[in-house]
This record gives C-alpha cells, structure tokens and sequence, in this order.
C-alpha cells in the first residue's frame, strides 16, 4: 500500500479526519492510500484526490505537494521531504491566514515560439523559448487594475499566448477579489481573463523571501 501525499500541513488537526496522516519531522503530510498497482493517471483518483484537496484547504491553508508524489512509511515521507520542512513549516506559520488566487489573462498578441529547426543547439533554443515566453504581455492599465484588485502578488510568465498574475490573499478577502474580479471584467469587456481560487499554497511554497 502507498500513500499519494497531497499537502504539508502545520497541525494533524487540519487534516484529520479528512485524510490520512503522516508525520514528517515537524509537519504532517495529508495523503491519500491507494493500492500500489493503482495507476495515478485514472480519472477517477484524480477527482478524488481533488475533492480532498479542496476539503482540506477549507480546515486550513496547507503547502500543496505536485501530483504524483507517494510514499509508503513515515520514514520515507520524512527523508523525502527533509530538505523542505523547514522553510515549508516557516511559510505555514507566516500565511496561515492567506490562500492563493490566480488571475489567467490571455496576450492581445501571441508571441511566435522558436523554430527548433533554426538552431544549431539546444541551449541556445531552450534561451530564445524563454525569451518568447517572458515577452508576452497586456495592456499596462489592465495590468495596474489587476494588480490592484489582487493585491501584493506576482506575474508568471507560463507561455507564449497569456500571462498569470499569482496573489497571496487573506482568506476573509476572497469574496472581496471575486467582487472586483466582476469589476475588471466591466472595466475591462475586451480583455479574455479567468480569475480562480482559493488555492492552497503552491506558487508562494517555494518562496524564500517571504
């Protein structure tokens, strides 16, 4: 039997009994069991593991772990996670209170993605590709309004069509963002965007500067 480990969480009491524990050092992993000839590409796993995911972030704000990740002890779960559990335990104490919210605004202009073709080495394609991607961009006074009706936040560039602006938000504001997500969308009716969350930590869980 393994464990499919969903999030990283301060206290055992914001998993149990919504999911199975497991101490890591100083934190709990929140997780899933499963036989271990369970494919974890089935469809329906994934809808499970989602709806505990949600289930959890509603008792409190956790670290969320990429999907795919499983463990079949304590022991292993602690060793595999050891680099991570003190900045993690760091960024639980200090957002306990915030979530995550994403804004996906699609470019007016796609940027053209590189030519593999062009380039006589992988290094210098995979550098002209990020240099694509980092130069998409929106409209700069949709961007400042976004800015701030998020809050503190920051832009990722994940493609070469749209932009994601990722924004730490006090839970008791999310209904607040929603409201002025409508107002963007009044403000702004030619721009494509999908404003989402609440989400678990996951762009801010690697942050060494918060």
């Amino acid at each position: 039997m393994k464990s499919i480990v969903i999030g990283a969480h301060l206290r055992r009491d914001d998993i149990e009994p919504v999911a199975e524990v497991i101490p890591a050092g100083d934190l709990f992993l929140s997780g899933l069991p499963v036989a271990d000839d369970q494919p974890l590409g089935d469809r329906e796993l994934l809808l499970r593991v989602a709806k505990v995911r949600a289930a959890l972030l509603e008792r409190a704000t956790f670290i969320a772990i990429r999907y795919g990740f499983t463990v079949s002890s304590e022991p292993e779960a602690k060793a595999k996670c050891a680099a991570h559990l003190e900045q993690w335990r760091a960024l639980l104490e200090q957002h306990r209170e915030d979530v995550e919210m994403t804004l996906k605004v699609v470019a007016p202009e796609r940027v053209a993605r590189p030519d593999r073709r062009d380039f006589t080495s992988g290094a210098d394609y995979l550098k002209a590709l990020h240099a694509a991607t980092n130069a998409v961009d929106v409209d700069p006074e949709f961007r400042a309004a976004a800015e701030e009706a998020m809050g503190k936040g920051r832009w990722l560039h994940r493609d070469q069509a749209s932009l994601e602006l990722a924004a730490l938000v006090e839970r008791d504001a999310v209904e607040r963002v929603r409201a002025a997500g409508e107002e963007l969308k009044r403000r702004f009716p030619r721009v494509p965007f999908l404003l989402s969350g609440p989400w678990p930590l996951e762009v801010f869980a690697d942050d060494r500067s918060e």
